[in-house]
């Protein structure tokens, strides 16, 4: 780190703290001995989210947060809920230290926190993920629901 006054390189860390979500590091020059502030924050790699189409778009929270609420409409499901859903999915993805993921891989991971969850909130979202277009894509993942 070097000093902002004299731009000598070293630096002692005299001080070292959390700082809302940040690591507050207060520094001494070893050279003027002047003092000044750093903040130290984890740099999260971009997430890509792969379409079906083969496209590539940025992940958005508050568009799969959006979807989930849709599905857990009128359900006792609490909007903390929901983010705790989004929350463990983007933990999940960088803690495998990834920056691509496919639509089909979220919609399985919220599919799999929502069957724990709510199962009408399931057969709800499934029914768009999974586009269902007929009767019968309804039966069969109740049935499915049913011999679990």
């Amino acid at each position: 780190m070097r000093c902002p006054f004299c731009g000598y390189g070293k630096t002692t860390v005299i001080d070292s703290r959390p700082s809302e979500g940040k690591k507050r590091r207060r520094r001494e020059c070893e050279q003027c001995g002047k003092r000044f502030t750093t903040y130290e924050v984890v740099e999260k790699p971009i997430l890509m989210v792969i379409k079906k189409n083969g496209s590539f778009e940025p992940f958005d929270r508050t568009k799969l947060i959006t979807g989930i609420m849709s599905a857990t409409k009128k359900r006792v499901i609490s909007p903390e809920t929901v983010e705790q859903i989004v929350d463990n999915i983007e933990n999940k993805l960088a803690n495998d230290m990834r920056n691509e993921v496919t639509t089909a891989e979220l919609g399985d991971d919220v599919l799999t926190a929502l069957k724990d969850i709510d199962l009408v909130a399931y057969v709800r979202f499934a029914s768009v993920y999974k586009d269902f277009n007929d009767l019968d894509s309804f039966i069969k993942i109740i049935r499915e629901l049913g011999n679990n």
